[in-house]
């Protein structure tokens, strides 16, 4: 486990990974926030690995302090565009930072993301990389690197314009205004909002509701879902047989089935494998 003075941090709630943001005052992203990211990621692959009977069978984000973040610290921009080899060092920055966002899309169990309040930025995009994103009434959001003459480049743009669609990712991005919660629940960017009043407790449950679940089934229902909204239904379909057909041969299929037909539905426990 990361160590507590790290800006992000991995604890444990029963069978959620919680990974914390704790950057005060106003958790700015810059390359020590970025390091402890890309830590987290890797680690997160090996707490999420199906072969660990003990893994994390969901991951809630979360962050601490008045705000989620205020963005990155523009000082490593401008460390960059001032360096010796800007577009290379910019390149790569997005490279690895783009392996990072994938990573945690990718990663077999759930994943949601609570904004309790200001989101901006790669904090922003690495919502857009969870599963699920929560939000108290008074979040709001906004990818707003125009200000400094950038595009979103840890996925923003491609990711909003599967949430929301082409058009509202460009309106989103090009005013680089700040939207609330509810606004972009509309636009089905937000999953739900919820009272600001015990939002976080809120999260967490919502998290471990999700992490009792059949583990393997969420697990191929990403897959079937991101190859859809990527590659079209008939894509995912061609997917069904091997990742669906594999639950036929899971201890929480056999066992949520004996369930059903002894008890009824909505009796059974799931162990994750």
């Amino acid at each position: 486990m990361t160590a507590s003075a790290e800006p992000f941090r991995i604890e444990r709630d029963g069978d959620v990974a919680v990974v914390v943001l704790d950057n005060p005052p106003l958790n700015l992203f810059d390359p020590p926030v970025f390091n402890a990211l890309e830590n987290v990621a890797a680690e997160l692959v090996a707490l999420t690995d199906p072969a660990d009977p003990g893994r994390a069978r969901a991951v809630l984000f979360e962050a601490r302090g008045k705000v989620v973040s205020g963005g990155v610290d523009v000082s490593f921009f401008r460390d960059i565009a001032e360096g010796p080899e800007p577009v290379r060092q910019g390149a790569d920055l997005w490279t690895r930072l783009l392996r990072v966002a994938q990573t945690i899309e990718d990663l077999p169990v759930p994943t949601v993301f609570a904004a309790h309040g200001l989101t901006l930025t790669a904090a922003f995009e690495l919502a857009l990389c969870c599963d699920i994103l929560l939000a108290a009434e008074k979040a709001s959001f906004g990818l707003v690197e125009i200000v400094v003459g950038l595009t979103p480049s840890m996925g923003g743009p491609q990711r909003l314009a599967e949430r929301a669609g082409p058009a509202r990712a460009r309106e989103l991005i090009f005013t680089g205004e700040r939207y609330p919660a509810a606004v972009l629940a509309r636009w089905n960017v937000v999953n739900r909002v919820l009272p600001d009043e015990g939002f976080a407790d809120a999260a967490r449950a919502y998290a471990r509701e999700v992490a009792a679940g059949p583990t393997l089934a969420h697990a191929a229902t990403k897959q079937l879902v991101i190859t859809a909204a990527r590659n079209g239904a008939r894509a995912a379909d061609a997917l069904v047989p091997e990742v669906s057909g594999a639950l036929f041969g899971s201890e929480d299929l056999r066992g949520a089935v004996r369930s059903f037909l002894a008890e009824g539905p909505g009796k059974a426990t799931y162990s994750g494998r």
